[in-house]
């Protein structure tokens, strides 16, 4: 039976049709879903899309984190369900408290898009698996309000329990504290990043590389394996 991973669309966003290329890609089939819509349509796994959800109006993933959908995905998150949230899909999920901390304007003020260097520093979650810890590895990122910020306290058991996922190497692109790229949940179902790898699945496209790929082949094994 073919694993089923939902893509939610907000008004604004950018990268739902990329990101359900990367799920077909990787060998699972692709759901749309609607910020609408509570019915989360008996998928597998979901993911939030990057872009611009409500024209981050208040604050970035602010608006996006009250729609309907939400509601569904945060139940059922913390009933185990995978969530990987990129780019705005991190800010919502921070926003939602699915996932500490939050996210600022970046320290540069400015825009950033790049081919960005991260080390993988979870590699036990249901969406890092595929890679293995210390790997390097490069993603497309684009954002303008990438800079994630958290208290001491949230930082520190971040960094004990492990959960800091992904790092920044060779540069901070956004001012994140502790070069913080990407961080999961304690149970390892919810993930977030900033760095989006949907971009990086063919070797024809984006940084020409496919280090995104396995973002989605580990949430495919987990869920045949499960």
């Amino acid at each position: 039976m073919t694993a089923r991973i939902g893509v939610v669309t907000f008004p604004g966003s950018l990268d739902d049709r990329d990101t359900q290329r990367a799920i077909r890609v990787a060998g699972a089939e692709p759901v749309a879903l609607w910020h609408k819509d509570k019915d989360l349509k008996q998928v597998d796994a979901v993911v939030l899309c990057g872009g611009f959800s409500y024209g981050d109006y208040l604050r970035a993933g602010a608006i996006a984190r009250f729609s309907p959908v939400m509601d569904s995905v945060i139940e059922q998150a913390k009933a185990g369900l995978p969530v990987l949230g990129i780019c705005n899909g991190f800010q919502i999920l921070t926003e939602a408290h699915l996932l500490p901390g939050g996210m600022l304007g970046n320290d540069h003020l400015h825009f950033i898009c790049r081919d960005q260097k991260l080390r993988v520093e979870n590699a036990d979650t249901s969406w890092t698996s595929d890679y293995t810890a210390g790997q390097e590895i490069h993603i497309p990122l684009k954002n303008m309000d990438g800079r994630y910020v958290a208290d001491r306290r949230t930082l520190d058991e971040l960094e004990a329990e492990g959960r800091v996922a992904f790092r920044y190497l060779d540069m901070n692109p956004n001012g994140s504290l502790n070069d913080i790229a990407g961080i999961t949940n304690a149970a390892g179902n919810v993930v977030g990043l900033m760095p989006h790898p949907e971009h990086a699945v063919e070797s024809l496209i984006g940084t020409g590389r496919t280090d995104g790929l396995p973002f989605f082949t580990s949430i495919l094994k987990k869920l045949v394996n499960a």
